[in-house]
């Protein structure tokens, strides 16, 4: 029996456990099939128009002999808080990764998207592009995956079922959010965070388990959330930051030719969504609030609260005051050196000391 042929036959339990299909090392012809997570299909456009289509084409997008067996979140049973553990355990090779929801095991990855740090696509990418190396070996050295790129949902906005002018009316209010960083923020404008899944909050907002939620313009419009709140208020506490990552396990299978066509294929991706992202938060806005044009999502008849500059300082000074002590604290207990790295980085490109 051939090296290869017992290297595969003693994987055989774990490709029954986890449906993981290989067949052959990286320089094998025939064709491997990768499992992967993609963002939740209730998510909207991006998810539909853009991530689903890469995936079911991979081996063409990506020029490799590889196919991809993908399936949304919300398809498979399994939470978005979840992503990293089942990637480290091998369930999956290749996860279309909720940053701010798998904050609580990697608080790293919350220095993407601080509330107040990126109040823009502009300085959003600008965030990015200086924290990817520190996010990436963070993630390869505590859950053996390596980072492939990253991209914004974009604002991530005030949708609320009773009037709202500026932040001091969220007082006493129930608000839904979903990473530590903003509830506390939340919090200090007299608001009661509620912690909620992506999917669990149109049901929340129409029984009354909260008053208010967060989330991007066109996210809400395809999950229907203005049929259940009456105001948004465009106010972009953070940006929704996602990431694509590949398990150590599958990357290493690559050669360095492998490597660099699948490293170049979601560049082309990620770049793609930042630029589609921006057009879907504009036409989203137009939809929630009935105005044309409207080309992407469904006509509601949100009001639309106009922004308070006191709020936007508000916001703003919130990132030096709470947005990164309060995550500091955090992310140092368990990766000493995290924030002293993010100011390294990311402070000196938004001028945070």
């Amino acid at each position: 029996m051939s090296l290869t042929h017992r290297f595969a036959k003693s994987l055989l339990p774990l490709v029954a456990a986890a449906s993981v299909l290989f067949s052959g090392a990286a320089g094998a012809q025939d064709k491997i099939t990768y499992k992967v997570i993609g963002q939740p299909a209730a998510t909207g456009m991006v998810q539909k128009n853009k991530e689903k289509p890469f995936f079911e084409d991979f081996a063409k997008r990506t020029g490799l002999a590889i196919d991809a067996d993908y399936k949304a979140i919300d398809q498979l049973g399994i939470k978005d808080t979840e992503q990293l553990r089942v990637m480290k355990a091998g369930l999956f090779d290749i996860v279309s990764l909720r940053v701010s929801q798998n904050s609580r095991d990697e608080p790293t990855l919350l220095g993407l998207d601080l509330v107040g740090a990126a109040p823009n696509y502009e300085t959003a990418r600008k965030v990015y592009e200086a924290y990817f190396d520190t996010l990436d070996q963070r993630l390869q050295k505590q859950f053996q995956v390596k980072l492939l790129g990253a991209w914004p949902f974009g604002p991530q906005i005030l949708f609320c079922k009773k009037p709202i002018g500026k932040l001091a009316d969220l007082k006493g209010m129930k608000v839904r959010v979903y990473d530590q960083n903003l509830a506390k923020f939340i919090e200090t404008v007299g608001g009661v965070p509620v912690p909620l899944s992506f999917t669990e909050v149109h049901q929340s907002l129409s029984l009354g388990v909260v008053d208010c939620a967060i989330t991007g313009p066109s996210s809400a419009n395809s999950s229907g959330w203005p049929e259940v709140t009456t105001h948004q208020y465009p106010i972009g506490f953070q940006m929704a930051v996602n990431g694509y990552s590949i398990t150590l396990k599958a990357w290493s299978r690559l050669n360095a030719e492998q490597q660099r066509k699948m490293q170049a294929a979601f560049k082309t991706l990620t770049d793609d969504i930042w630029v589609y992202s921006q057009e879907l938060t504009k036409d989203a806005m137009n939809c929630n609030a009935g105005r044309e044009p409207c080309t992407t999502g469904k006509k509601y008849s949100l009001i639309d609260v106009p922004v308070q500059q006191a709020d936007l300082n508000t916001l703003r000074d919130a990132v030096a005051t709470i947005s990164v002590p309060t995550w500091a604290e955090i992310c140092d207990k368990s990766n000493p050196g995290c924030s002293a790295a993010w100011k390294a980085t990311v402070g000196k490109v938004i001028g945070i000391k």
